[in-house]
């Protein structure tokens, strides 16, 4: 069996899971991968055999997603010349984590593609959501990368299609303990204002990690350093707490760690702010913005006792399902686009 593993690079969330479940498909099948998308800081560290433009979202620097530029980074053209141009008759299967070029290339070529990300969970009606919903995201997150069939990752299992996230070996090999720093990521907001508002909460150390600097550089009890996952795991694993975007990987790494949580979702990214919504019910505080009022709640949940208990498995269980229902699949002669 052939399968060709599809991902979206835009963000590390994707690679980090396809980083713990490629060394388990590959004990059952032959897996090509493919990466589109251009906003990862973390290597593969597995063959990639395609690579492509895709679309990647652009962050801004007041909180959210740089309309404007995301739209001038687009390319049209070689998007579909890109899903015109790909070859999938060699692959008995798809797996496809928010990926849109390989997606509307089984689409038009009738491969089984399986949807297997997060993204695919927001897509349940049980899932938390903000009361309203945009139609337009909804959109957007339905038919950016379509599939036959899928599997979504999520916080809680809201229901039965939806898995519990997947936590790379780095993190659940770490041993957590509490130093007195709080870890930030917060790439959408410009790091001088971070600095300005956690400067003023001298209580604790803030490393800040940023996509904008090359070194180390301190201002008081704010430390700003550049993207390492290595370091990045390495002061999660020790910190008392994590400042950070609504995403998914870093927040289900914080709580696996059993460390205390705050969210701010990126302005304008549906994804992100039904993220807060679920995160906001499991007693996780969410901040919507970070302006100079928001250092009294900042202060207030680093004074905090509460943290949030998780129990999060391997992917062992998600994987099994998704090979049942290809073999369950290919019985029937039907092809249904969800």
């Amino acid at each position: 069996m052939k399968v060709l593993y599809a991902i979206q690079a835009t963000g590390n969330g994707h690679i980090s899971r396809a980083k713990e479940l490629i060394p388990y498909l590959v004990k059952f099948c032959k897996v090509d991968v493919l990466l589109s998308g251009y906003s990862s800081e973390i290597q593969l560290s597995y063959p990639v055999k395609y690579r492509f433009r895709g679309i990647s979202f652009v962050f801004g620097k007041n909180g959210g997603i740089d309309i404007l530029k995301t739209l001038k980074s687009i390319n049209v053209w070689l998007f579909f010349k890109n899903v015109r141009q790909l070859d999938l008759n060699e692959y008995d299967m798809i797996i496809n984590d928010f990926e849109p070029v390989s997606a509307w290339a089984s689409y038009f070529q009738k491969k089984y593609c399986v949807a297997l990300s997060h993204q695919f969970s927001l897509l349940n009606n049980k899932v938390p959501k903000p009361a309203k919903k945009p139609f337009l995201s909804h959109f957007i997150l339905k038919y950016f990368a379509p599939s036959n069939i899928g599997y979504g990752f999520h916080f809680q299992r809201y229901s039965k299609e939806i898995y519990l996230p997947v936590i790379k070996k780095e993190i659940r090999l770490k041993k957590p303990i509490k130093k007195n720093h709080f870890v930030v990521y917060l790439p959408a907001f410009d790091e001088k204002k971070i600095i300005e508002i956690l400067s003023k909460i001298k209580s604790t150390k803030w490393i800040v990690f940023s996509k904008h600097t090359k070194t180390k550089l301190n201002y008081g009890n704010v430390r700003v350093e550049p993207i390492s996952s290595l370091s990045f795991n390495s002061l999660l694993s020790s910190c008392r707490g994590v400042l950070c975007g609504a995403g998914f990987e870093t927040p289900a790494e914080a709580l696996y760690l059993k460390k205390k949580l705050m969210v701010i979702p990126m302005k304008n990214q549906y994804e992100q702010i039904c993220n807060a919504e679920a995160l906001k019910q499991m007693g996780v505080p969410v901040l919507y913005n970070l302006t100079n009022s928001s250092e009294t709640y900042i202060e207030e949940w680093v004074k905090s006792r509460t943290y949030i208990r998780v129990n999060y498995s391997s992917p062992h269980e998600v994987l099994n399902k998704l090979f049942i229902d290809f073999i369950k699949y290919n019985s029937s002669p039907y092809y249904v686009l969800k």
